[in-house]
């Protein structure tokens, strides 16, 4: 089959690879409808993440048809569509039962899924089946549930969004701009987006963003405090990961505020004093998405939220390298890869 590599910083290269198949019994196969490259594939892209020097298979999102079950798979069927989060888990140790799936006592990561099949473990506690197969319109939405949706939803959890608050959103990119939608969704009253990209601007605000913020920095932070009197947002999503995201994130919450963050840290250090001084809270960490993916994705197919629009630009898997290109050089939010089988 088809897959994508990095070989090297910089580096994308579509090439054959062997088919997955069945390692363990509570293993399952899906052959993909979608994936697609994220934010965080950028930071190996770019270098950024330390590299081994041998070709590395890519990618972490998915939805697809489950072709084949181990023996002791009991809730995922031949024939189903499903959608599986960004990490695989049992669904059952104590930390799942508590919410957070991703840091089960049995977490797993994906050889790497953009391409046209994959092994998924543990595919009863991974994956979540739809009633029947969704039309090809709800593909995009429900691949972006896999993620950066589940993501951006868990930003605004950590932050504890409620009814009626102001928040602000730092980040615009797909998981930023779907931090947006779910804080409009949980009930916020006014969402300050911070972007300075017109395409993204104009995106959040479809999302439910009430004002945006162009400015960075002690800048785009002075603005915030403008917009509410001088107050501060009631939460804050940090949907980045750098320090300076952090930073920003930080001085625009309100005291007493909480910052949900989201954004894989990059040279972030916390400064702990200040929240003190401020009584400010820091919550959040890597996305428990399969504790969302159920009600995420009754959303999507009952057409209340539409996180698929994230992205901007759809390719074949055999144009991969394009697609990290144009994320890379920022002419695209967000890329979706169709492979071949799925033709």
């Amino acid at each position: 089959m088809r897959a994508t590599f990095l070989d090297a910083p910089g580096e994308i290269r579509v090439g054959d690879t062997a088919e997955p198949t069945l390692e363990q019994p509570t293993d399952a196969i899906v052959e993909l409808s979608a994936s697609c490259i994220c934010g965080s594939d950028l930071w190996s892209y770019r270098g950024i993440n330390t590299h081994s020097g041998e070709p590395t298979r890519i990618g972490h999102e998915y939805c697809g048809i489950v072709t084949e079950v181990g023996a002791d798979v009991t809730s995922i069927k031949v024939g189903q569509f499903v959608v599986g989060g960004f990490f695989t888990c049992d669904n059952t140790c104590p930390h799942c039962r508590a919410g957070f799936q991703s840091v089960c006592q049995h977490l797993g990561f994906y050889l790497g899924c953009q391409a046209e099949r994959i092994r998924v473990a543990h595919a009863d506690g991974t994956l979540v089946a739809t009633d029947t197969h969704p039309n090809a319109a709800l593909i995009p939405s429900l691949l972006a549930c896999s993620d950066v949706m589940g993501t951006g939803w868990h930003a605004a959890k950590m932050a504890s969004v409620q009814p009626g608050m102001t928040v602000a959103v730092v980040g615009d990119g797909a998981v930023g701009l779907c931090g947006v939608l779910a804080a409009a969704h949980q009930g916020a009253e006014r969402i300050i987006a911070m972007s300075r990209h017109r395409p993204r601007q104009q995106l959040a605000t479809e999302f439910g963003a009430t004002e945006i913020v162009e400015e960075r920095g002690d800048d785009g932070v002075a603005r915030v405090l403008e917009l509410t009197d001088q107050i501060g947002a009631d939460a804050v999503l940090e949907c980045v990961g750098t320090a300076g995201a952090m930073t920003q994130a930080l001085g625009c919450v309100r005291p007493g505020g909480m910052v949900g963050f989201v954004g894989v840290p990059h040279g972030v250090d916390v400064p702990i004093r200040t929240m003190f001084k401020r009584n400010v809270g820091l919550r959040g960490g890597m996305a428990p998405v399969r504790q969302y993916l159920p009600e995420l994705m009754e959303l999507v197919i009952s057409n209340v939220i539409d996180p698929g629009k994230v992205f901007d630009l759809q390719l074949p898997l055999e144009e991969a390298a394009e697609g990290y290109r144009a994320m890379d050089e920022r002419r695209a939010v967000k890329v979706l890869l169709k492979p071949f089988a799925a033709n």
